[in-house]
Formats: C-alpha cells, sequence, structure tokens
C-alpha cells in the first residue's frame, strides 16, 4: 500500500511538472509571437513611413493638353514618357463607370485603410476550393500603388511592398484623391493610360457620360489591357464587358434590363486619333510655356471644328499647292474665336506646317479703308466729295487700276467700293504715307518694309507686309469705330489686352471710322441682308501672289489669305473672287443673323452724313490738276492736324510736299527760314518742328512766288 502511494505521488508529481513545462512553453510562445508581432508592427510602420516620403514626392508625368474656352480639348500631346495619358478628376468621368468598377474590383474601398482582409481570405479560400486563383485581393489602392511603383505583384515581396504602398497612399490622400490616381494611371492597352484617354480613343468623346455598355468595358479593360483590345481582340473585349454588366447587375449598380441593352451595343473597332483642332495655335502655346500641363485657348472648339471642315472642303476645289488661312476675333473683348494657319496641317504641297495667319505678305488694296479714313478725320474729303480718276504722275510713280481702265469722275465712296488705285495714290500722296503707318500701328498692325526703305505712295497698293492677324487687328478697331483692338489668344491674358486695348491712343475718329464702315458695308453682300450687312474689303497683292477678303460686322471681325506659303503666283486668284466667299461663309458659321454694325456717332447728323460741305464738294488732293506750274503745297493741307508723336515722345519730322513752281525751294516755319541741307532741290521736305501747336509754313521758290498752310501739329 506504501508503495503504491509512493507511485501514485511520483506520477502527480511528473503530470504537473509537464503541465507546468506545458505552460511555460505555451506562455513563451505567446511571448515569443508578441515580440514578432510587434517586431513586425514596427518594420511595417517604418516601411509605411519610407513610402509615404516617397509616395509624397512623386510626380505623374501627364500629356500637355490644349483646352479651348469651356475647356473642351482642343489637342493633346504624349507625355514625356510617350504615353497618351491626359489630366483627369473624378468629376470628369461619369459617375456609373466609379459605382461599376468598386462594384467589381472593391466593394469595401471606402471603409478599409487601403488593404481589405475579408478579401484575402476569400481569395485564399477561393483559391484552396478551386486550386487555382480565382479572385484577387488586391484593394483599389494596392492596385494604384502598383500602377505608381509600375512594379509586379508574382511574388510576395512585390505584394507585401504594394500594401505598404498602398496603406501610405491612405495617410497621404483621400479616397476622391486615389480614384484620380487611377483614372490617370489605369492601363487600357497600347500607350493608352488613363480614363479620359481611353474614351477618347475608344468612343471618340470625353468620359463624362458613357452608356452602361461603354463603362464597363473601361471598368474591364485594365485588367487585361493588350488582351482585350477591342480593335484586336473584339471577341475577348465583348466577354469580359458583359462579365462587368452581369457584376453590375448583382450589386444592383445596373438593372437587368439596362444590362441586355447593354450587351447589344456595339464594341469599338478602331483606335481614333487624338483630337487636333487649332494645331498651330495649339503648337504655340506648348512651345511658350513647356513647362505647363494644362494650356487654355480663347477658341471656341466647336466653331473652330466646323471652319476647319469647311476650309478642307474649300480646299479640295484648289490647286494642289495653294494654302489658306482664316482667324476670327471678337472685337469688343479681342479674344480670337477660330485660327486656321492652313488647309492641312500634314499637306506637304501647300506647306500646310506654316501658320499663314501669322505670315508676313502684301495686302493689296486692303488699306485703303485706312487711307480714306485718315481723309475723312483731317478735312480732305468727305464719302460724298467728288475725285477724279484718272491717269496720274506722282514724281514717276504711275499707278494704274487693276483693270487698266479709268472711271472719270467719281465719289470717294464709289472709289473705295470699286477699290480704285489712282484716286488712293493721290489720297495718300495729301495724307502722307509716314502718318498712315503711325496710326496702323496703333491699331496692332506691325507694317514692315525692306531694310532701308521708307513708307511711300505704294503702300497705298500694297507695297508693305502684312500678317493676316495685323489686318483682322486692323479692321477689328473700324468695327470700334477708332478704337484699337488687341488680340489675344491666351484664354489667360485676354481680360487684360481687351482692357490696355480700349485704354489705347484711336486708330481714326469715331466720325472717320464710321464712315468707313458705311462705305464698306455698302459692297454686295451674298448669304447677308441688307439689315444686318458685313462691312469688308477685298485685296489682291501685286502678280496674284495673295488673295485677301477681311470683315465685321457688330461683333465679329475676320480674315481670309489664299495663296501659296512660298509666294509663287497664283494666276487669277483675286481677294473678290476667291476669298470673299470663303469670308461670308466664315460669318454664316457664326450664326445665322448678324449682329448690327455700330450706329453713327451723335456728332453725325443724317445732312452730315450725307452732304459734304462747299468746301469738300472735291476732294482736296493736291492743286496738279488746276493750276498748271503755280506753286503749292500739297501736303500737309491747309488746317490740317498733324499728328506727329510730340505728346507721346516719340517725336518725328514734318514732311512737306511741294507741286509746281520753279527749283530751288525754301521754306519758313513761322516765318523763320529752316535749313535746307539736301532738300533744297526737292519736292519733297522733311524737318523738324520747334514745337508743337499753330504753324504756319510757307514755301518760296526761285521766282519768289510762294505758298502757305496752316496747320496744327500736334
Amino acid at each position: 500500500m506504501a508503495a503504491r502511494n509512493r507511485l501514485m505521488g511520483a506520477r502527480g508529481t511528473s503530470s504537473t511538472s509537464r503541465w507546468r513545462l506545458r505552460q511555460r512553453l505555451a506562455i513563451g510562445a505567446l511571448l515569443l509571437c508578441a515580440v514578432a508581432g510587434a517586431g513586425a508592427g514596427l518594420k511595417i510602420r517604418s516601411d509605411v513611413r519610407t513610402a509615404e516620403r516617397h509616395l509624397a514626392g512623386l510626380q505623374v508625368q501627364v500629356s500637355p493638353v490644349v483646352l479651348d474656352r469651356n475647356d473642351l480639348l482642343l489637342r493633346a500631346f504624349l507625355s514625356p514618357d510617350d504615353k497618351w495619358r491626359l489630366p483627369v478628376g473624378p468629376a470628369d468621368v461619369d459617375p456609373l463607370y466609379w459605382r461599376m468598377l468598386i462594384a467589381f474590383e472593391d466593394r469595401r474601398f471606402y471603409s478599409h485603410s487601403g488593404v481589405d482582409p475579408r478579401a484575402f481570405v476569400r481569395a485564399a479560400v477561393q483559391a484552396a476550393l478551386n486550386g487555382r486563383i480565382v479572385s484577387g485581393g488586391s484593394t483599389l489602392t494596392m492596385q494604384v500603388a502598383r500602377l505608381l511603383d509600375e512594379s509586379g505583384t508574382r511574388s510576395l515581396t512585390a505584394k507585401y511592398d504594394q500594401i505598404v504602398s498602398a496603406l501610405a497612399l491612405e495617410r497621404l490622400y483621400t479616397k476622391e484623391e486615389i480614384l484620380a490616381l487611377y483614372a490617370l494611371r489605369a492601363p487600357f492597352g497600347g500607350n493608352l493610360e488613363g480614363v479620359r484617354a481611353a474614351s477618347l480613343t475608344w468612343f471618340g468623346k470625353e468620359p463624362d457620360r458613357l452608356t452602361p455598355a461603354q463603362a464597363a468595358l473601361l471598368v474591364a479593360l485594365p485588367q487585361s489591357p493588350e488582351g482585350r483590345r477591342p480593335d484586336r481582340f473584339g471577341d475577348a473585349a465583348r466577354l469580359a464587358r458583359n462579365r462587368i454588366l452581369d457584376r453590375a447587375v448583382g450589386a444592383g449598380v445596373l438593372s437587368a434590363a439596362d444590362a441586355i441593352a447593354a450587351k447589344s451595343e456595339r464594341m469599338p473597332k478602331r483606335w481614333r486619333a487624338m483630337p487636333r483642332l487649332a494645331p498651330h495655335r495649339a503648337q504655340a502655346a506648348i512651345l511658350a510655356a513647356p513647362q505647363k500641363a494644362v494650356h487654355r485657348l480663347t477658341i471656341d472648339k466647336a466653331l473652330q471644328s466646323r471652319l476647319e471642315s469647311m476650309l478642307a472642303r474649300r480646299a479640295a476645289a484648289f490647286a494642289p499647292h495653294v494654302s489658306a488661312a482664316i482667324l476670327v476675333a471678337d472685337h469688343q473683348t479681342g479674344e480670337v474665336r477660330a485660327a486656321l494657319g492652313s488647309p492641312d496641317l500634314l499637306n506637304e504641297a501647300r506647306d500646310g506646317h506654316v501658320d499663314m495667319t501669322l505670315a508676313t505678305r502684301s495686302p493689296g488694296s486692303t488699306l485703303k479703308p485706312f487711307i480714306y479714313g485718315l481723309a475723312f478725320e483731317d478735312r480732305i474729303a468727305h464719302p460724298n466729295s467728288l475725285v477724279s480718276d484718272r491717269p496720274v504722275d506722282v514724281s514717276g510713280y504711275k499707278p494704274t487700276n487693276f483693270d487698266l481702265s479709268y472711271q472719270g469722275t467719281v465719289t470717294i465712296r464709289e472709289a473705295l467700293q470699286l477699290s480704285l488705285n489712282t484716286p488712293s495714290v493721290r489720297m495718300l500722296e495729301a495724307i502722307g504715307p509716314s502718318k498712315l503707318f503711325a496710326r496702323l500701328k496703333r491699331a496692332g498692325l506691325r507694317p514692315r518694309l525692306p531694310e532701308g526703305k521708307t513708307p511711300g505712295l505704294a503702300v497705298a497698293l500694297g507695297g508693305v507686309g502684312v500678317s493676316l492677324q495685323d489686318l483682322v487687328a486692323a479692321f477689328g478697331a473700324l468695327a470700334r469705330l477708332g478704337r484699337p483692338l488687341f488680340l489675344s489668344i491666351d484664354a489667360e491674358q485676354s481680360t487684360a489686352l481687351a482692357v490696355t486695348g480700349s485704354r489705347g491712343r484711336p486708330v481714326l475718329s469715331a466720325e472717320a471710322a464710321w464712315f468707313v464702315g458705311d462705305i464698306l458695308s455698302g459692297l454686295p453682300q451674298p448669304q447677308a441682308a441688307d439689315t444686318s450687312a458685313v462691312a469688308y474689303k477685298t485685296g489682291t497683292s501685286y502678280g496674284y501672289r495673295d488673295a485677301w477678303a477681311v470683315g465685321y460686322d457688330g461683333r465679329h471681325v475676320a480674315g481670309v489669305w489664299l495663296g501659296r506659303a512660298d509666294g509663287t503666283p497664283v494666276p487669277r486668284q483675286t481677294g473678290a473672287d476667291a476669298a470673299a466667299p470663303i469670308l461670308f461663309e466664315v460669318f454664316q458659321n457664326l450664326g445665322a443673323e448678324r449682329v448690327p454694325l455700330a450706329p453713327p456717332p451723335a456728332t453725325l447728323t443724317a445732312e452730315a452724313r450725307s452732304t459734304p460741305p462747299e468746301a469738300l464738294r472735291e476732294a482736296r488732293i493736291g492743286l496738279e490738276s488746276k493750276t498748271g506750274n503755280v506753286l503749292g503745297i500739297t501736303y500737309p493741307p491747309d488746317g490740317a492736324v498733324v499728328d506727329l508723336g510730340l505728346s507721346s515722345g516719340s517725336k518725328s519730322d514734318l514732311v512737306i510736299k511741294m507741286t509746281g513752281g520753279r527749283l530751288p525751294f525754301f521754306v519758313l516755319f513761322d516765318g523763320r527760314p529752316v535749313p535746307q541741307g539736301g532738300g533744297l532741290y526737292s519736292r519733297t521736305l522733311s524737318r523738324p518742328l520747334p514745337a508743337g501747336g499753330f504753324v504756319e509754313v510757307t514755301v518760296i521758290d526761285s521766282r519768289g512766288d510762294s505758298a502757305s498752310v496752316q496747320l496744327f501739329a500736334k
């Protein structure tokens, strides 16, 4: 019995020892797990902080885009890493797409912190039951992390890095910002990245309004962007799209009827090119600020698109090497609404890469309105003054009319509407080419002459270089009754330039500008009613090198140029026959109803508009036709106001022109002799005035005959 008790005691002691040993081992294991867990937690925490620092400085390279005045896409360019990756945010994408994406990829996206343990467990169980991976455990945040790091998920190390990056992303960004990163970086086949680029390429439209079928396809493509490309693997793309639609029905995102209808929608079959509207100006915007991702222009995309289609259709009837350009602006603000530098950017025969809205060309007769406007302002002529259209010799310069015929005595109105050459040259002689140049510069026009040359009478017939943009700005000043117009195509600068332009010095007086517009609106009006006339002027440069038409209504000013970019003549192509019809089609594209031209200034009574004063019954443009060899001063005319820039500090000489008399001449300002220098034997003299204000200019010839005029210099 005692032996039995000893045996039982030994067994009890052994059992207690084993229990205590197991207890110690369990506690040790728990402690080891706790230490390992704490260590793992510390490592994850440290790795997340490291990932935060990395992701906080991460910059996604996007495609530079050029937008119109309403933020619609005009043109996009490849990103620096050669991707179509257009800027896009969650608000730019149809909400249906986001609901489908979250329902399919990450139902608990808004509740987890980057990693979804339930999704991992589900994926593991499905893999064990099926012997293969059925669904992944990656959240949308983890997918964004993978896309940003451009890493794979085939190894445990890569998956761990993805988890760490996802946790870091959730600490750095809001859920909406994470969705924005997905919308920007998700792959869609080829070099397409991002929902916007994919929608434009596969559907030809922005992603803000998608059909259920389109939204489903955009959800499906990133899972296998190359294997499901609609243009190459249409059947695979359709099956994947339909699975998304079925899942959307199961998640309550889409009704069964809508899903059935969506499955019958045709799949896209081709890769559409990115928009390429206003290509010349879009390229210029990128070059001017290459660091910017988004460039905004004042162009109206709808108008630009209509005019590009119209010009392409028109160009089909041109000779193979003939180019064309169109510029349209709102003359109330100075904002350019459409700019077409050529009919086709890629047409090498037409030199389509050259922006002909900015090219320097001869303007033909398009500057004549400004010559007559200055004549009206200086009281040299009235629209109904009489002028003689006949052969003329001005110091050896013998201009002829375009058709080599002469009309005899006509009114100034008729002379401008018929674009007669000899009256405009005689008028410019009376005004002075330098004064015309000064006023054109006020209009923002940059007239170009050969180096070393000064303005001459040939300017009246196109003997100067200007651009289409220059002419549109100058005619815009006419539309604004003389107030200068400064054009802008940069949306960020347009308001400031419009204000600056409205405060500039006038190009013409309001009365003179209205007279010009009244005359030009009396020209034939194809496709326009008499009550909504367009004031316009055509021009054809020497040798048929350039054909022009520039005009305006009460809101818009537009210009058209036709010719060859290399300056080769285009026989029989004139402004009236070739450019004017295009100009009026431009105005038709601006709307069926024309905005009426500005009413006459209050200072112009009905009688003043129709009847010239007695002194202007005939235009005062020189005495040579009546006085034979009698000495006379043809410029400046008596009583003229001469702008020499004295008030602005850019002082210029007074030009004096004489006719008749006998050389040499002596000139006096207010009775004081003027040093003659080399001008003693010339009929044109240029000398500085000692001061501004009223000045009497007297010329005495070698016979003692004299002629005087009084003027006001400013």
